[in-house]
C-alpha cells in the first residue's frame, strides 16, 4: 500500500556543519525524493550547508532579531525561547501534517505546537545524552538541562534516539516509557557519499609510498577529546612512521596546534579546518579514530565504515560507536581518555588492517534508504 503524501516539515538549529543537521538533510531530500512536500525549517539560515541543500527542498528560514542579542547568539540553546513566536506564525501559515525536530530546536517545536491549533504531528528526535550535565565543556543552562526534557518531551508525540544507549538515557530522564522511543539509526550511507568517496584527493600526503594517514574528522571541541587523540599519535609515531590529520574547526584549534609542538609531532599533524567532502580523505586514510569523551550515534563512523576505512574508537558514552562497531566486531574500542591503549589500537590496526569490503558490507545498516523508510513510519503514526 503506497504512503499517503505529506506535507512534512524538519526543524534545525541552523545550517552549520554538524552531523544532526547533516542528517536532517539527508532525511529531507529522501523524503522529497518519496514525493513528499519537504519544508527545511532553520531558526537561522547561516551555515556552510546552504550549498549541500536540494531542490527538492523548500528552506524556511525564521531568523528571528531575537537570535542575534548578544546573549542569546552565543549559545543555541538560548536560541529556542527566541524562536516560538516565528515558528507559530509558520506553523499556522504552511500547515504541515507532521514536524520533526532535533538537538537545540526540539523546545521551540514543543512549545510552538502547544500555542497554535494547527494539528500537526510532533516528533522529536535525541542524538546525545540528555543526563550529561555538561555539552561541550559548558555547563548546561536553565534552556538545556535535563529538567526541561523531564517537563516537556512528553507533549511530543512521539521521540526517536538515534542510539539504543541514547534512548535508554531520554527514558530515564524524562520518564517516558522506553517503549513509547523508537531507535533509528542516522543515515551515513548514502548514493552522494559513494560519488563523493571516489572523488579526487590532490592532498600531497595520501600519493604512492607516503606513511600511512591517521583520520580524525570532527568539530574542535571537548567532546571529541583531540588531545587524546594527539597524545596516542606521538605514541605511534614514535614506534613507527605515519601521519595525523584532523578534519574540523573549533575553539580548540590554538591549544591543539600548542600541544603538537609540547609532543614534537608538529610536522606530521595537520589541521586543514571544515571540509565539506571528509569521504574522499576515509576512503584513502589508514585508519580512522574516534577519541570522544561521548557520542550519540556517531556519524563519521558510521562513514568510514562505508567508505571502507578501518576504524578505532572510544567506547564512549552514548552507545552509538559500540553499537556501529558491534561491541568490537568491526574495530577496536579502548577506554575514554586512555592514550596508550588508543594507540596500541591504532597500532595494531595498521599493521593488520581489517578487510574494506567487510566494512562497507557492516555499513549497509545505515542506509538513508532504511532510516527513511523508520521516520516516515513514526511521522505517519499509524495513518
Amino acid at each position: 500500500m503506497t504512503a499517503p503524501r505529506l506535507h512534512l516539515a524538519l526543524l534545525i538549529p541552523d545550517l552549520s556543519g554538524g552531523g544532526a543537521q547533516r542528517r536532517m538533510l539527508t532525511l529531507a531530500r529522501a523524503f522529497a525524493d518519496r514525493d513528499h512536500a519537504v519544508d527545511l525549517v532553520a531558526l537561522r539560515s547561516q551555515g556552510a550547508f546552504h550549498r549541500e541543500l536540494s531542490s527538492t527542498v523548500r528552506l524556511v528560514a525564521l531568523d528571528p532579531w531575537g537570535t542575534h542579542l548578544p546573549w542569546v547568539n552565543k549559545r543555541r540553546d538560548r536560541w529556542a525561547p527566541v524562536s516560538v513566536p516565528a515558528l507559530v506564525r509558520y506553523l499556522q501559515r504552511a500547515q504541515p501534517e507532521a514536524l520533526l525536530a532535533t538537538s537545540h530546536a526540539n523546545l521551540a517545536a514543543i512549545w510552538a505546537r502547544s500555542l497554535t491549533h494547527v494539528r500537526v504531528r510532533l516528533v522529536v528526535s535525541v542524538n546525545l545524552h540528555l543526563s550529561r550535565p555538561a555539552m561541550n565543556g559548558q555547563r548546561a543552562s536553565l534552556l538545556s538541562g535535563p529538567q526541561l526534557a523531564r517537563r516537556f518531551y512528553s507533549w511530543a508525540d512521539a521521540i526517536i534516539a538515534n542510539a539504543h544507549g541514547v534512548a535508554d538515557d531520554v527514558a530515564c530522564v524524562t520518564g517516558v516509557p522506553r517503549e513509547r522511543i523508537t531507535t533509528i539509526y542516522n543515515p551515513v550511507v548514502t548514493p552522494e557519499l559513494r560519488e563523493k568517496m571516489q572523488s579526487p584527493l590532490a592532498h600531497p600526503w595520501f600519493t604512492p609510498g607516503s606513511p600511512p594517514v591517521v583520520l580524525g574528522v570532527g568539530k574542535l571541541r571537548a567532546q571529541k577529546d583531540f588531545p587524546t587523540l594527539l597524545k596516542a599519535f606521538a605514541r605511534v609515531r614514535a614506534v613507527r612512521p605515519a601521519r595525523l590529520l584532523i578534519l574540523g574547526e573549533g575553539e580548540q584549534r590554538s591549544s591543539l596546534e600548542v600541544l603538537a609542538r609540547e609532543l614534537g609531532v608538529t610536522a606530521d599533524v595537520a589541521l586543514p579546518g571544515f571540509v565539506s567532502n571528509p569521504f574522499s580523505y576515509m576512503a584513502r586514510a589508514a585508519v580512522f579514530v574516534l577519541s570522544s569523551a561521548w557520542e550519540g550515534f556517531s556519524n563519521v563512523t558510521g562513514e568510514a565504515l562505508a567508505c571502507g576505512c578501518p576504524v578505532v574508537s572510544t567506547d564512549c558514552p552514548g552507545g552509538g560507536p559500540a553499537e556501529i562497531l558491534d561491541s568490537g566486531t568491526y574495530g577496536p574500542l579502548v577506554p575514554v581518555g586512555d592514550d596508550t591503549a588508543l594507540a596500541a589500537a591504532i597500532l595494531v590496526v595498521l599493521d593488520a588492517p581489517p578487510a574494506r569490503e567487510t566494512l562497507r558490507a557492516r555499513a549497509a545498516m545505515f542506509s538513508v534508504d532504511q532510516a527513511a523508510d523508520q521516520y516516515l513510519e513514526v511521522l505517519l503514526g499509524g495513518r
